[in-house]
């Protein structure tokens, strides 16, 4: 069986499941994805960091009709979380029905199978799920 291949290299780690960004050592504002300058202040002083696994629910909708090209189950949800660091990233929700969402709404980092090949391989993606969902 084969192990589980990351979407995109260098957006979040498998074990433990986190988002990679960085942190500007001139303005301590942190990003996402990781840059090699700060996006605020220009400065090329970013450290990695691991950001943390929870933030709130701040703006969400639904897919409803697949993207070309794209082969995965639709509806699915799509939304803004803001970290604690300040940062909201734009991600999958686990939650496709708009109505079972809220402002504010605490969520918690998920890796989700995008699809799988023959060897039981997954292709994984980052996404954010409802505080206490299965």
């Amino acid at each position: 069986m084969s192990e589980a291949v990351p979407v995109r290299e260098g957006l979040f780690s498998i074990d433990p499941p986190a988002l990679l960004g960085g942190q500007c050592s001139v303005c301590a504002a942190s990003h996402f994805p990781r840059a090699d300058s700060c996006p605020y202040c220009a400065a090329e002083a970013v450290r990695p960091v691991e950001l943390s696994g929870s933030g709130s629910l701040w703006a969400w909708t639904a897919v409803t009709a697949a993207p070309p090209g794209y082969a995965g189950e639709v509806p699915y949800g799509v939304g803004v979380v803001e970290l604690p660091e300040g940062v909201r990233v734009i991600g999958r929700l686990t939650e496709s029905d708009p109505t079972a969402l809220r402002s504010g709404q605490p969520m918690e980092l998920r890796l989700v199978t995008l699809a799988s090949d023959d060897d039981g391989g997954e292709l994984v993606t980052y996404a954010f799920a409802p505080v206490g969902a299965p």
